[in-house]
């Protein structure tokens, strides 16, 4: 029998955006607990998101967005703790490839994230104080199973489209092997159907950092306190580096000193690459949570989609009447287009309609966050040839199923 967390009478929630987001947010009490891959039944829930556009009368119109590893809900609205644009106002909005004016977009913070859904930051109702490691580990399946429950509390049945990169497009492909039925269409990014041995190394890096942080406090630096700021800051530079190009490191800094006509022959930050991860780590410790790196980047650990089908990725898919576009990028190494290859060969090999798209660019795996208008076309004539297939309206309000 699963146990039960935090059955307790819900306490005042704290100043703050693990506590207190600044998004709309889902209350699920304890006779609706969600039920963990680790067998615990967490409760109460809180899922926090955003929506933008507006629902249609069938409900038919409805994308979800799935968010990376350091993302949240704030996809196409402003950060409420750094005051910058969403994470992929680029992608979504009225006009843009996936068009506020003709969907209802909807974005969530997953669960064990740091911005207003359940995790280890937020408040355990058995004592008022935040979880910490107290908190169980979550899975990939676990975020979208919590997702699945947003989606219920809004009424929408059927997803037009989920669509996400990195460890969103794993939660992407997890959606559309748990909830086929569910996803017409679905738009994974620079992903893979499993974590590397490579990614799940770089993972420990950040992890080990963090903990040995003397301000981590054995994860109760939240009720002491304190943050590890030093140890999350050098996780975030190790992992920034991942995210990125060598092609691309080197036009833009090179060899480049900082400020400097020479180099100083002591340790600070003589490269403008040093000050500029530097700066990356600094910026991060302001909106993210420690435990909440260790939880999500386990997540992403535990990801093999296979796993669950002995084995066999295929099986994950066969049968599924969802509409698939694969996209990978040429220089991304933390998730190479060979991982890509792999899930197009899985959905092949199952039935499915699927369609892939390799993009040349220099931008590394962060090449889905940015200004890439390969990518741009590519969503919009995927999702455009989506909704024609379900009969909702083109970009001019035309093609609309009636009747």
């Amino acid at each position: 029998m699963p146990r039960t967390l935090g059955t307790h009478a819900t306490p005042s929630p704290a100043p703050n955006e693990a506590d207190e987001p600044s998004s709309l947010v889902a209350r699920f009490g304890a006779d609706q607990p969600l039920h963990l891959d680790c067998g615990v039944a967490l409760s109460p829930l809180t899922i926090a998101y955003q929506t933008y556009g507006t629902l249609n009368a069938d409900k038919s119109n409805a994308v979800l967005i799935c968010h990376a590893l350091t993302g949240d809900q704030h996809v196409a609205s402003v950060h409420p703790l750094t005051g910058k644009n969403g994470w992929w106002e680029t992608m979504i909005g009225p006009g843009k490839p996936i068009d506020t004016n003709r969907f209802f977009v909807i974005c969530s913070n997953v669960v064990g994230g740091c911005m207003g859904s359940t995790g280890p930051a937020s408040r355990a109702p058995v004592d008022d104080r935040p979880y910490a490691l107290d908190f169980p580990v979550v899975t990939i399946r676990d975020m979208v199973r919590a997702q699945a429950m947003l989606v219920d509390h809004l009424g929408v049945d059927t997803l037009f489209c989920v669509a996400g990169g990195s460890m969103g497009g794993m939660q992407v492909l997890q959606w559309a092997a748990s909830f086929p039925q569910r996803v017409f269409c679905a738009l994974p990014i620079a992903t893979a159907a499993k974590h590397s041995a490579q990614n799940i190394a770089f993972h420990e890096v950040g992890r080990q950092a963090i903990m040995a942080d003397p301000d981590w406090k054995a994860g109760r630096y939240l009720q002491d306190g304190a943050r590890p700021e030093k140890g999350l800051a050098v996780a975030r530079m190790a992992a920034h580096i991942t995210y990125l190009s060598e092609p691309a490191l080197h036009r833009k800094f090179g060899r480049k000193l900082q400020d400097r006509a020479a180099p100083t022959f002591s340790f600070d930050a003589d490269f403008e690459i040093e000050s500029y991860l530097r700066y990356q780590g600094r910026s991060f410790v302001e909106r993210f949570d420690a435990n909440s790196y260790l939880y999500l980047t386990r997540a992403m650990d535990y990801f093999d989609l296979a796993a669950d089908y002995d084995g066999r990725l295929a099986q994950a898919f066969r049968g599924s009447k969802t509409k698939f576009c694969v996209v990978s990028f040429t220089s991304d190494w933390l998730f190479p287009t060979s991982d890509s290859r792999a899930v197009v060969h899985a959905l092949n090999a199952s039935g499915a309609s699927v369609s892939f798209v390799e993009i040349e660019t220099d931008k590394g795996h962060d090449a889905f966050l940015l200004d890439l208008p390969e990518l741009f076309a590519t969503t919009r004539g995927f999702i455009d040839s989506a909704a024609r297939a379900r009969g909702l309206p083109g970009p001019d309000g035309a093609g609309a199923r009636h009747g």
